[in-house]
């Protein structure tokens, strides 16, 4: 029996799901913090969307030096915080700001509401690209309840 999927989702910070990406369940969030970042579409009250946010807010999961390298080149601000026990050598570990750490149980209420329709929680499509499309449809009626 396989694994179920990983939805990894992006919001902004009024729990807005911005996209979705699907990874098989034993793989490790962190490999796919790249195809996460290109699903972000900002919306904005007038012209195209942004494709970066302004800063971002990761649980331990993400801690990994080229993921802030990587933020940091884009101009992103992260506040992901450090893994106990998992800095070792010189230098001060990052620090993670906990105001805006604080939002991120944003993603944990959307991944409520999407809990809240069963068809994503029984899982009755078996391929990947149709249970996207229910996530996505899923995303839809989120926008339109708010």
């Amino acid at each position: 029996m396989g694994f179920p999927p990983l939805v990894h989702l992006p919001q902004d910070r009024q729990g807005l799901p911005l996209g979705a990406v699907l990874s098989a369940g034993q793989r490790h969030e962190a490999a796919f913090f790249t195809d996460l970042m290109n699903e972000v579409s900002v919306p904005r009250p007038r012209g195209r969307p942004r494709k970066r946010p302004e800063a971002i807010a990761g649980d331990r999961a993400y801690d990994a030096d080229w993921i802030r390298q990587w933020c940091a080149d884009k101009g992103i601000e992260s506040a992901i915080p450090v893994r106990e026990n998992m800095r070792d050598g010189p230098g001060r570990p990052p620090t993670c700001d906990d105001r805006k750490y604080r939002d991120r149980n944003t993603v944990e209420r959307c991944v409520g509401h999407l809990k809240e329709r069963r068809r994503l929680v029984i899982r009755y499509e078996k391929k990947a690209s149709h249970y996207k499309a229910m996530i996505l449809w899923a995303f839809v009626e989120e926008y339109l309840n708010r």
